[in-house]
C-alpha cells in the first residue's frame, strides 16, 4: 500500500516518521529506509529496542535516527523538533497502543503527506471514539486483557477531516488506517471509515496471567465492554457496550 502511494502522489521530502516501533524488525518504514533509500526517525519508549536498532547494520548503512522516548502529546512536538525534522515530509506512522488520536492530534510541527495509524477494530465502523487521554497510559497494564487501547477508524477519519487529510484506504489485516493530505490527493479514491473498516482476525487477548486465550471477535469485546471511551466529536462520555456495529 505505502509504495503504490508513493508512486502516486509527489513527495520531494522523503523523510518519515514513525513512532511505537519496537526494534523496528516489524515496521511501516522500514522498507521506505531499504529500497527506497529514504530517511527517517523512529521513536519507541524501550531502551533495549533502540539499542537494537543502534546496533542493527542499517543504522549503518542507512540514514536512520533513532530516541528512546515514552511519547504523549505534550512531548511530542519537541522530540521531533530535537531531530531536525519539521515542516512538509513523506510519511507519519504512529503505532503507540494506546493515546494515537491524541498524539497526532496535537503533532503541529510537520506537515506529512502520508499517515499511518493504528485503529482498534474491536470500535467497530461507525462510532468515532478513542481511549480517555492519559500521559502515562500502557496497553499492558489499562486492561488485563491487551485488547483495550487506540481509537476507532471513524475517529482517525474525522480527526484527519480536521486536519486536511483523506482517507483512502485501510489493510487486510483490519489494524492499519491511510490517510493523504488533501492538496497533493491528486486522483487518489476516497473512501469513507465503512467502506475501510476491516474486522480484525488477529487474536491477541490475553487472561488475568498474561496468557494468550484465543477469544473471536464478540469474545474480545466482550471482555472490555465496561472500559470507558470519548467520543471525539462531541466528548461525550461511553463505554465500549455502548457502541453500534458495522
Amino acid at each position: 500500500i505505502i509504495q503504490y502511494l508513493i508512486r502516486n502522489i509527489p513527495i520531494p521530502q522523503k523523510v518519515f516518521i514513525e513512532f511505537g516501533v519496537q526494534d523496528y524488525t516489524e515496521s511501516n518504514t522500514r522498507f521506505l529506509l531499504i529500497n527506497n533509500n529514504w530517511s527517517g526517525l523512529v521513536l519507541d519508549a524501550s531502551p533495549a529496542a533502540i539499542g537494537y536498532i543502534k546496533n542493527d547494520k542499517i543504522y549503518t548503512y542507512y540514514d536512520l535516527k533513532a530516541v528512546d522516548a515514552f511519547i504523549d502529546r505534550d512531548n511530542i512536538n519537541a522530540l521531533i523538533s530535537s531531530q531536525g525534522i519539521a515542516g512538509d515530509i513523506g510519511l507519519l506512522s504512529i503505532d503507540i497502543d494506546g493515546n494515537d488520536y491524541w498524539v497526532w492530534e496535537a503533532l503541529t510541527c510537520v506537515s506529512p503527506r502520508i499517515v499511518i495509524c493504528e485503529y482498534n477494530s474491536l470500535f467497530g465502523a461507525q462510532d468515532k471514539v478513542t481511549i480517555p487521554y492519559a500521559n502515562n497510559f500502557m496497553r499492558t497494564t489499562a486492561h488485563f486483557s491487551n485488547l483495550y487501547y487506540g481509537a476507532s477508524i471513524a475517529a482517525l477519519e474525522y480527526l484527519g477531516k480536521q486536519k486536511g487529510y483523506a482517507l483512502v484506504g485501510s489493510n487486510s489485516a483490519g489494524n492499519n488506517v491511510f490517510l493523504v493530505r488533501n492538496d497533493i490527493l491528486g486522483k487518489l479514491p476516497v473512501v469513507t471509515a465503512e467502506q475501510a473498516y476491516v474486522q480484525a482476525k488477529f487474536r491477541e487477548s490475553r487472561n488475568e496471567n498474561g496468557n494468550l486465550t484465543f477469544l473471536d471477535f464478540a469474545q474480545r469485546l466482550e471482555m472490555i465492554r465496561e472500559m470507558p471511551l470519548i467520543e471525539v466529536d462531541t466528548l461525550k462520555k461511553l463505554q465500549v457496550k455502548d457502541l453500534g456495529r458495522p
